[in-house]
């Protein structure tokens, strides 16, 4: 792709305003889970059992009696139980104003999972709490468990999808090249792969793996699952595109100077389908997020205390605890933004890259 070309695209795709949002929102995400540790105000798994439910604080510039204060702070909130109904709430006690402190220092962690640090970007003194998203029933923050818990979700689409187009480009360009028995047999394979449901498999793969293991284990169990379902829809379309572009003149030269097959497919077959796979991969990411949301929603994902999106939704099932505290469906409104964002950046890309073709979304 020559430097006029890319001009070309980068124009195109500057004017799909959509894709511009979504591809700025993805950005926003995956910064945030980088540096989670930063910006999280509290470790991922750290609990306050008196703070079962506790509603999302809010930052506040005017106090009670409408007087402006230019550092923002909290107020402490404090659970009251009426004695008649033994009805049990929060409510804020106004009598002192806790500011908002930035760059406190915190829990230990390892900055990039490397240099030891203590710095957290938002804090406040103790005994107030800074919940900006409120508290699950564990009187855990749940702000701080959405971006640790989107290291898990938003990484294990970019991994399996590396994975599974990884395998679908070199099994879909080596049948495409071969052709014969070799076509046909690695393509029925890629057939019975897709003639199962995606999901169905997806539970009846978990299923058999041992129920012991430790998170790490399983998101690679999950990300390797994902991976073997998805890789067949890209293989066939894949070997469509070697079928129709093997006979070009660049190839027949290639193949004439004595090129052997695998240097054939990988250095001139499967660069001209990148274009398309880029595309296909952006729009594939959400289908590899919302497995493991599902399989983490069962119970058979990411395990307690290890946060992600998914197990953190798994309380909202529970409808007096949802009544309760509705701010714990906000994993499920991140789950639904960061897909909305994948599938705006994924028809961005497209148009940019060819505005005339119409690209084939492969099955997960």
């Amino acid at each position: 792709m020559g430097i006029g070309q890319t001009k070309k695209i980068i124009k195109r795709f500057s004017r799909h305003k959509l894709g511009l949002i979504g591809g700025l929102v993805l950005l926003v995400l995956y910064f945030l889970v980088v540096f989670a540790n930063l910006f999280a105000p509290y470790p991922y798994d750290q609990q306050n059992r008196t703070a079962s439910f506790h509603p999302p604080t809010r930052p506040r510039f005017f106090d009670r009696e409408g007087k402006f204060h230019l550092r923002p702070f909290v107020y402490k909130y404090v659970r009251k139980t009426d004695p008649e109904t033994l009805e049990r709430w929060f409510a804020p006690d106004y009598s002192v104003r806790y500011p908002l402190r930035f760059l406190v220092e915190g829990a230990p962690y390892k900055f990039l999972w490397l240099i030891p640090a203590r710095l957290r970007l938002l804090g406040v003194e103790e005994p107030a709490r800074l919940f900006l998203c409120g508290a699950d029933v564990y009187g855990r923050d749940i702000f701080s468990r959405l971006i640790y818990g989107g290291r898990v979700s938003l990484s294990i689409g970019l991994v399996g999808v590396s994975i599974s187009f990884t395998l679908g480009l070199l099994i879909g360009g080596i049948a495409g090249y071969f052709g014969g028995w070799v076509d046909v047999f690695l393509m029925r394979i890629g057939e019975v792969i897709m003639s199962f449901p995606g999901f169905y498999l997806l539970l009846t793969l978990r299923a058999v793996i041992p129920a012991t293991l430790s998170s790490i284990a399983v998101y690679f169990l999950i990300v390797l699952i994902l991976s073997f379902i998805g890789w067949a829809g890209l293989a066939r379309i894949i070997r469509g595109m070697v079928l129709s572009i093997k006979e070009e003149e660049y190839v027949l030269g290639a193949r004439a100077i004595g090129a052997g097959p695998l240097r054939i497919i990988v250095r001139h077959l499967l660069p001209n389908t990148l274009s398309y796979c880029l595309v296909a991969a952006t729009l594939s990411i959400p289908g590899y997020i919302l497995g493991e949301s599902a399989l983490s929603l069962l119970g058979l994902g990411i395990n307690e205390p290890q946060a992600s999106w998914g197990n953190m939704l798994a309380e909202a099932r529970n409808i007096q605890s949802l009544v309760a505290a509705p701010w714990i469906l906000t994993p499920g409104f991140l789950i639904f933004v960061t897909i909305m964002a994948f599938n705006f950046l994924g028809d961005g890309l497209r148009d940019a890259f060819d505005p005339k073709a119409k690209f084939i979304k492969p099955a997960v």
